[in-house]
């Protein structure tokens, strides 16, 4: 956990200004010609909405701006707006407080975590959470808070909340509630996305999201990707009266959304209608070896041949590029043993049981000098220098990856640290036949669906995310195996790889149509390519 003294006074404020082309888009969108609108901001900084809604010339009632930073907030109010009021104050506090109710909010919220709020802001945030009969948690950042508080404020016959927000919004946990919330209490929500990064300094994606309600029983989204923040200008707000795509309140996440409803209707209906089950049903994943420090109990050979740690140093696989073939072998890890990687995991037993005559007690001492016990996994074991859950997995899966993720037989027996996740297979399932069943379109588009992306374009699955991928198994698929692997360790395009394996593994066993088949492939290709395109900057 970082701590609040070695975080950034601009990271606690959340302050990253919004660009012109965003904040005079959404001011337009919001607005849309209404001259008699109460507008609201939130958390307006050094009054980048407030200039753009002065250089728009727009008529409304009155602008209420609310700003945390005192400095910030005096710098805001001497932008010349009529009936305008800048309040330096935290806007939970606000929300909980005012009477007053507004047409439109506009804004880019802090994105602060909960760690780095005070304890009355704690409670503020808690408090709208309540209100909105939602559950309140430690893992919630303070732009969630802002959106539901923000919607609780306009009023009763409708509004608008058009908001600048992390791309996270639409795939991560602690945002499900949010987004179930959004899609019951709003009538149209439009996302819009960008292929290139808008703030050059963070590698934090941003979308737009623009929510309207008009107390009809319809609940529409729609999706719209543009190159970068400057194409804004030239993008009319008439495309977004009408979005076209029905809300799936079932839906855990929205990238789904980025989808065309075609794709959407494949994605929803292919396993009903071929009987594929997920990942799942054939395995169970878990997290790899939470060690607390990776560091220092993953080594080189090196390192255990200077302590002379022999006894407890076993076989360990780490990271992607240790792995280039989807069947990591004994000789694939002595390959690794013999470089620089860190192929062993020290796994000592405890204090009394511990060999005083080779170099374990000294590495624990070295370990103590460096103060790894006094790190938090390491701190509340009974003896902080011994690693638990060590189980050696029958296949690995690449938490993190770039192109597309891998599932890996663990032939070599390795240990793994959280870095990959482990892989046990039910009984009667085939591990040969799952891992060769797992390598086709399908599955690696349901893997874009599932996961949830980082900046650098990186996409990440959770065990359960994992679990939740859709998989065409068959115990056939087994023979494909080696060519599925002597095609990776070769490096062959993974588009050759997929058109051998969708023939077999899509259209044989599980019925497929070509037409089918390109579908998964093309939706795939769609987010796989849309994730490696958002890790670019501008």
């Amino acid at each position: 956990m970082k701590l609040i003294e070695n975080a950034t006074a601009e990271k606690l404020r959340g302050g990253f200004y919004t660009p012109e082309p965003i904040a005079e888009f959404i001011l337009r969108w919001g607005t849309n010609g209404s001259n008699n609108f109460d507008i609201l901001e939130p958390s307006c900084g050094d009054g980048v909405f407030l200039e753009q809604l002065k250089n728009l010339k727009s008529k409304y009632n009155s602008i209420t701006a609310i700003e945390f930073d005192e400095v910030e907030a005096k710098k805001a109010d001497k932008i010349e707006l009529k009936n305008k009021q800048v309040i330096n104050d935290d806007f939970h506090t606000y929300c909980n407080n005012t009477e007053k109710r507004f047409d439109l909010v506009v804004g880019n919220p802090p994105y602060i975590r909960f760690q780095f709020f005070d304890r009355n802001q704690q409670a503020e945030a808690e408090n709208i959470f309540v209100r909105a009969e939602l559950k309140y948690s430690k893992l919630t950042n303070a732009w969630v808070s802002f959106v539901v508080g923000s919607s609780l404020l306009l009023k009763d016959k409708g509004g608008k909340i058009g908001f600048v927000l992390p791309a996270e919004i639409l795939q991560v946990s602690f945002a499900l509630q949010l987004r179930k919330f959004l899609a019951h209490f709003y009538n149209k929500i439009n996302i819009i996305s960008f292929e290139k990064l808008v703030f050059p300094d963070i590698q934090q994606e941003v979308v737009l999201l623009l929510c309207e309600k008009n107390g009809t029983q319809e609940h529409n989204i729609e999706h719209i990707e543009l190159k970068d923040a400057n194409e804004l200008k030239t993008l009319d707000t008439a495309r977004l009266k009408s979005p076209q795509k029905k809300i799936d309140f079932k839906s855990n996440k929205w990238t789904f959304y980025f989808l065309e409803q075609e794709e959407i209707d494949f994605l929803e209906t292919i396993a009903k209608k071929r009987n594929i089950a997920t990942l799942g049903k054939y395995a169970n994943v878990e997290v790899g070896i939470t060690t607390g420090a990776n560091n220092y109990f993953t080594v080189p050979l090196t390192t255990v041949e200077e302590y002379n740690l022999y006894d407890y140093a076993k076989p360990m696989v780490g990271r992607s590029v240790q792995v280039n073939s989807v069947i990591f072998t004994k000789e694939d890890w002595e390959k690794n043993k013999f470089s620089k990687a860190k192929a062993h995991l020290l796994a000592f037993p405890d204090r009394q049981n511990l060999d005083q005559n080779n170099g374990a007690v000294k590495y624990i001492a070295h370990g103590e000098s460096l103060n790894i016990h006094k790190g938090y996994k390491t701190g509340i074991r009974n003896n902080w220098f011994v690693v638990p859950s060590l189980k050696i997995s029958d296949a690995l899966f690449i938490r993190r990856n770039n192109l597309y993720p891998r599932l890996i037989i663990n032939e070599a027996e390795a240990y793994t640290t959280d870095t990959m996740h482990r892989v046990f297979v039910k009984p009667d399932t085939d591990i040969k036949a799952l891992t060769a069943s797992y390598y086709n379109s399908l599955s690696l588009a349901f893997t874009e669906v599932s996961g949830r992306s980082h900046g650098g374009g990186v996409l990440e699955l959770m065990p359960n995310e994992a679990e939740k991928i859709l998989l065409p198994y068959h115990k056939d698929n087994a023979e494909m195996l080696s060519r599925i692997d002597e095609l990776i360790r070769d490096k062959t395009d993974i588009e050759e790889v997929l058109k051998i394996t969708n023939e077999v593994i899509l259209k044989q066993h599980y019925g497929l149509t070509q037409k089918e088949i390109d579908l998964a492939h093309s939706i795939w290709k769609k987010l796989s390519k849309r994730r490696l395109n958002r890790g670019k900057k501008i």
